[in-house]
C-alpha cells in the first residue's frame, strides 16, 4: 500500500453478516412462502428466506444471482451454501423415490421455506444458526481465517 492510499475503514460483509441481516429484514419486514417476494407495491416486500438474503445483499429484490453486482455475488451464494449447509443438519428434508433413492441430497432452502410445516420463526432461528456456524467455522478470535 503506498503511503498516499487510505486503509479500508470497512470490514468485507462475509455470508455470516448476509444471515443476520436476512433475519433481521425478515423480524422487520415479515416472512413469505411460495415466491421469493410478496407481490406488493412497497420497496421492502416481506421475503423467503433467500429472497431476504439478496435483500441484505442488495438492498432491493433479488430474483436471481445474475442480478447482483459482481463483486456481491460470491458472498450471496455462500450465504446461500451456509444456510443449506445448516438445514441439512438441524432440518434434513430427505425425499426418496419408489426404488428407495434420495432425490436429492441437501435440503433446498427454497423447498423447506415453502413447507407448510415451515414458520417465520424457524426461518428467523435457521438464518441466525447458519450465521453462528459460519463464524465458528470461518473466524477466529473475531478475525476471518
Amino acid at each position: 500500500m503506498k503511503a498516499t492510499q487510505k486503509p479500508p475503514t470497512t470490514a468485507p460483509v462475509t455470508p455470516a453478516d448476509l444471515l443476520r441481516m436476512a433475519a433481521l429484514y425478515l423480524r422487520r419486514h415479515g416472512w413469505h412462502q411460495g415466491t421469493y417476494y410478496a407481490p406488493t407495491d412497497t420497496p421492502t416486500p416481506p421475503a423467503c428466506a433467500v429472497g431476504a438474503i439478496g435483500m441484505a445483499c442488495a438492498g432491493q429484490p433479488v430474483n436471481h444471482f445474475s442480478d447482483l453486482n459482481p463483486d456481491d455475488r460470491t458472498t450471496y451464494l455462500d450465504a446461500i451454501a451456509a444456510l443449506t449447509d445448516y438445514l441439512d443438519l438441524h432440518y434434513p428434508i430427505c425425499l426418496v423415490d419408489d426404488d428407495g433413492f434420495w432425490l436429492n441430497e441437501h435440503t433446498s432452502p427454497y423447498s423447506w421455506n415453502d413447507d407448510p410445516l415451515c414458520t417465520a420463526e424457524h426461518v428467523i432461528a435457521a438464518l441466525e444458526g447458519a450465521a453462528k456456524e459460519w463464524d465458528r467455522l470461518h473466524t477466529q478470535g473475531g478475525e476471518n481465517r
